[in-house]
This record gives C-alpha cells, sequence and structure tokens, in this order.
C-alpha cells in the first residue's frame, strides 16, 4: 500500500522529544556564551563576549614547520589511531613542560583530551550520578555547568572575595551536601579573573584531605599571568587529592583540541575507560604536531608574546574602563588570565541592556549564567584578549555611554 506524502505534516508526526530523547537532554541549555557570540558575529560588532585568543597571535610558522616535521618523521603513524591514553611520547613531553608548577608529576599522571571541555566531560562520566552535589564557586566557569549538567549534578555553590574561593564557607557545603568533588578555577578565574590567594589554597587542600574530597583544579590561564607573583599550585599543593585541567588552548591554538588531565595513576583507567566510550582517543596528528613543536623550543617565548601582548589589552581595557564608566561600576584588575569581571549598581540587568548594547555594536557576557543557584544580575564579563587596541577604546566607550544613560 503506497502512502501519498504529499499530505502528511511531517512536522506533527515526529519530533526529538516524541522520538525518546531523554527528558534531562531535551531540558539541557545551550551556551549563553555561543549564543552570544552568533548576536555579536553581526558586522561592526565590537565583541567582548567570548573567551577567545587573538588570532594573530597564533603560531602560524611555526605549526606549518610542524605539521611538516610531524608527517616526514610519523609518517602513516601520525595519521592512524592511536591509544587512548594519548601518544607516549607526547604524554612525555607534557609532564617535562608541566613540572615546572607540577614537579611530582610523570607521564603516568596524564591523560590526553579532546580539549578541557571534554576533561570536564570525563571528570563529569566518572564521578556525578544524578542528583550528586559539586562544590563550586559563585560566579563559576559556565562550560563547566554545562558538563556537570548534562549528568544531572546539582550544586553547592560557595562566594568569592578578593582572596578567591571562600574556603570556610567549603566546610559546612561539605557537611550538608556530601559532595562528591569541589571545582574551582583558581587561577584568573574565569568569570571574575580574581586569583586564589596562597593562604586559601592551603586551607582548601586541608579541608579536601580531611574529608577525603578531590578537588578538580581547572588551570587554562595560569601561564598567563602579567603582573604579581606566581603561586603554587593547588596539584603540586595537594598531590594525591587534586585533579588537574590544562590546555594548549589558550597558549598555542584552540582548534587543534589538545588539553590534558594530570591525576593520581590509580585514576587514570577510570578515565581511559571513560574517554573509550566517547572518542576512543585524541586527535593523533594535533598530538604529533604539538610535540614537534614543543621539541622545536618554541613555546616559552610564544607564551611571552601573548602576555605582553595580552597585559597591554588589559591594562588598556582598564584605562578605558575608568575614562569611559561611571564610578559606580565596580571592576576586577586581574593579574593575567582573559577577562575582566564589572558589578552594576543594584537594580540594573546586565541581561536586559545587553540588547540595547548590540545595537550600540558592542556585545558582552552577563553574568547571572555563571551562578548555578541564581543570582549576578547586575554582573557582567569582558574579554580583554581578542580585540585589538582601537577596538578596545571604542568598544568601552559605547559601552559606557549606555551604562551611564541607564544610571539617568
Amino acid at each position: 500500500m503506497e502512502t501519498n506524502t504529499d499530505t502528511l505534516d511531517i512536522s506533527t508526526m515526529s519530533t526529538p522529544a516524541k522520538w525518546g530523547v531523554t527528558p534531562h537532554v531535551m531540558k539541557l541549555e545551550t551556551s549563553i556564551i555561543r549564543e552570544i557570540l552568533k548576536l555579536s558575529s553581526q558586522p561592526g560588532v565590537i565583541s567582548f563576549a567570548g573567551g577567545l585568543p587573538a588570532p594573530e597571535m597564533f603560531p602560524v610558522e611555526d605549526l606549518k614547520e610542524a605539521s611538516i616535521r610531524a608527517l616526514d618523521k610519523y609518517k602513516d603513524a601520525a595519521l592512524q589511531y592511536s591509544l587512548s591514553m594519548g601518544v607516549p611520547e607526547f604524554r612525555q613531553a607534557i609532564a617535562d613542560y608541566a613540572c615546572k608548577r607540577m614537579p611530582q608529576i610523570s607521564a603516568a599522571n596524564i591523560i590526553i583530551t579532546s580539549g578541557s571541555q571534554q576533561g570536564l566531560d570525563l571528570i563529569g562520566r566518572a564521578f556525578i550520578d544524578p542528583g550528586d552535589y559539586v562544590i563550586c564557586e559563585a560566579p563559576t566557569y559556565v562550560g563547566a555547568l554545562q558538563a556537570f549538567n548534562f549528568y544531572q549534578a546539582r550544586y553547592a555553590a560557595v562566594g568569592m572575595d578578593e582572596d578567591g574561593m571562600i574556603v570556610d564557607e567549603v566546610e559546612d557545603a561539605i557537611a550538608r551536601y556530601n559532595p562528591k568533588f569541589i571545582y574551582c578555577v583558581p587561577n584568573f578565574q574565569n568569570p571574575s579573573g580574581i586569583t586564589m590567594s596562597l593562604a586559601r589554597r592551603e586551607q582548601l587542600v586541608a579541608v579536601a584531605n580531611k574529608h577525603n574530597i578531590p578537588i578538580i583544579d581547572d588551570n587554562p590561564y595560569g601561564d598567563l599571568r602579567f603582573t604579581g607573583e606566581a603561586v603554587p599550585s593547588l596539584c603540586a599543593l595537594g598531590g594525591d587529592m587534586v585533579i588537574s585541567l590544562s590546555t594548549f588552548s589558550k597558549i598555542v591554538s584552540p582548534g587543534l583540541r589538545i588539553a590534558w588531565i594530570v591525576a593520581r595513576p590509580d585514576m587514570m583507567p577510570v578515565f581511559e575507560k571513560v574517554k573509550q566510550c566517547g572518542d576512543l582517543h585524541t586527535s593523533t596528528f594535533s598530538q604529533m604536531i604539538l610535540l614537534e613543536y614543543l621539541r622545536m623550543g618554541k613555546l616559552d617565548g610564544h607564551i611571552e608574546k601573548i602576555r605582553q601582548t595580552y597585559g597591554a589589552r588589559r591594562d588598556l581595557m582598564i584605562k578605558s574602563i575608568e575614562e569611559y564608566f561611571p564610578p559606580e561600576v565596580e571592576f576586577t584588575r586581574p593579574e593575567g588570565g582573559l577577562f575582566l569581571w564589572l558589578t552594576l549598581p543594584e537594580g540594573m540587568s546586565a541581561k536586559e541592556i545587553l540588547p540595547e548594547a548590540i545595537e550600540q555594536k558592542v556585545a558582552y557576557v552577563y553574568g547571572s549564567p555563571f551562578f548555578p543557584d541564581g543570582g549576578g544580575e547586575n554582573t557582567m564579563r569582558l574579554n580583554f584578549s581578542n580585540a585589538g587596541e582601537e577596538q578596545i577604546v571604542e568598544g568601552i566607550k559605547r559601552l559606557g555611554r549606555l551604562i551611564t544613560a541607564k544610571l539617568k
């Protein structure tokens, strides 16, 4: 019997929900940052929204040479399947690089991931059952919330001040919620730009040890310090209690999608199994390109160039805010990283004025999605790494005019 498809309204018969897509997946929200990036991609919009590295800082010629070296040296192996843990020589090269701030690690502590976002996903897979609690900062990285939300996590968010996570609140949260782990971004935090002090780090490690709860140390910005003194990493202080995530996305290229997890060796089989469920292994070719790039000895010099460029852009953005924003607006002065965090006067909604900002051809990320328990309506995040100097001045001038008008 033939069916006359011309008379069928397919849209009423078939939807993802009717196909049986699980309810919690249907309820997941898209990344607010990605949605704002769609708006900010309009012609003429100066965007402070994304956490994008400056494309002119990508080491294109060096990566081209590293790519040729990888193909010449490894030939077909560079294009073949490889181990789920990562290419062994590359894991060792990562250990050699990372030992500057984590001296106790070796290749046995490392698994290569397809970006730090996959690292967050692997942690969610390994630890979170539906309804489990995670302790995090408020505000915290929205990408981590997105990763953990897939596994139906709940959150015990603790406050921050100029020294980072208020660890005094952590012990109460542990007693109340029995969390699976403590998640934090201690260096130049996304979104606030705040760096956790040494005293707070030591206190957090002591609390984690006391209650046998792992700390997830998300550290994509640790090499991007412009001013001030370096602080020992949580991994260096906490040893086996700490699982650390790092990436080449902010210091070389996000398009290569190469990052890594550092953890105690007996956690590696766990991460290996859950990674195999997702992608079998991270790109062999990308790993070998970066392996050769590291062997070329260019990374340290490249990072220094990034520090100089981003540090100058941070300084310019701060100077422009001081000149063009009303004094009622408060903001952080990060010692590194990619972001400034602004607090508008009470009662002003950063989300509500975003459409007007887009009309004025300037974009930012409003702060409320960074608060898992709600709040932050009068906050916003500004990125200073991606825009050029003229764009920074003009974009801050436009945003300052808008905020000033809203105060009248």
